[in-house]
């Protein structure tokens, strides 16, 4: 278990729940919060008994994004500095900003996130990165940079075409309007949605107790597989697959699954080595 000043997270039965913890600010990200999640998840990634982990957070909205306040100053330049050497300064805090979702997608494990209220901007980063998304019936998705004049620059615009129609994203992040969660769940980025926020996180506790009973070595080959296949050709995806089952498949999870449907019980599997 740890805290941190906007994050907070846990482990209990093979489930890490990461929480949001700044309600009053609208768990806005500060510079804090970019530091904090890939420190998280390189924690999590240190505990074996982890087999899936939920996102949630606290308070009427799941996040209105970038804080904008804190964001200007750590932007900006310094009035003296050679503009050169300003931008790729610039340039190394973007990627440093892009790692903290990526490091949510390069997971070994899945990741579910469980969104109530408005999910703004860098949020919608943040929840493209996950594996699954729950939602309740008043939360809404909104690209929302180009309200402030800005390209989404740290995973929604390279992430979101494997979730939604090309018209519809480009709809979303020319306009910066809200698309409600109903939206979303029609076009398959929203994977359940519930009356209330209580009710979501059923859902997506749900759904991590299902991954987390499965065998880790075969959860974790599939993100694997199926993010090593994204923008490649199929061939491609079919020979890492092949490659992966190749090794994998050598250890115990397979007899033991095989054994338990055979005898209608519930397999039991042992967490990752460390």
């Amino acid at each position: 278990m740890g805290t941190y000043e906007t994050l907070e997270w846990s482990v209990e039965d093979g489930i890490a729940t990461v929480t949001m913890n700044r309600p009053d600010e609208l768990n806005t990200m500060t510079p804090a919060f970019w530091r904090e999640m890939p420190m998280v998840f390189a924690e999590l990634e240190e505990r074996m008994d982890v087999r899936v982990a939920v996102i949630r957070s606290t308070g009427r909205h799941f996040t209105a994004g970038l804080d904008l306040k804190s964001a200007g100053a750590e932007l900006s330049a310094a009035p003296d500095m050679d503009q050169g050497r300003a931008r790729e300064k610039l340039r190394r805090k973007i990627l440093a900003m892009q790692n903290t979702f990526s490091c949510i997608e390069n997971a070994r494990f899945p990741v579910i996130a469980a969104v109530q209220g408005g999910c703004l901007g860098a949020g919608v980063d943040l929840v493209t990165a996950c594996c699954l998304r729950y939602a309740t019936e008043n939360a809404y998705f909104t690209i929302q940079e180009i309200n402030i004049a800005i390209v989404a620059d740290v995973g929604t615009l390279q992430r979101i075409p494997y979730l939604l129609p090309q018209g519809l994203i480009r709809e979303l992040a020319y306009s910066g309007r809200k698309m409600p969660a109903t939206e979303a769940q029609k076009y398959g980025m929203v994977n359940g949605i519930d009356a209330d926020y209580d009710a979501c996180l059923n859902s997506a506790y749900d759904m991590a107790r299902q991954i987390a009973a499965k065998s880790p070595l075969a959860i974790t080959g599939i993100k694997n597989v199926m993010n090593h296949g994204r923008g490649r050709p199929v061939e491609d995806g079919l020979n890492y697959v092949a490659t992966w089952n190749a090794g994998m498949l050598m250890g115990e999870d397979l007899q033991k699954a095989a054994m338990a449907a055979l005898m209608k019980q519930e397999a039991e599997f042992e967490d990752l080595a460390s």
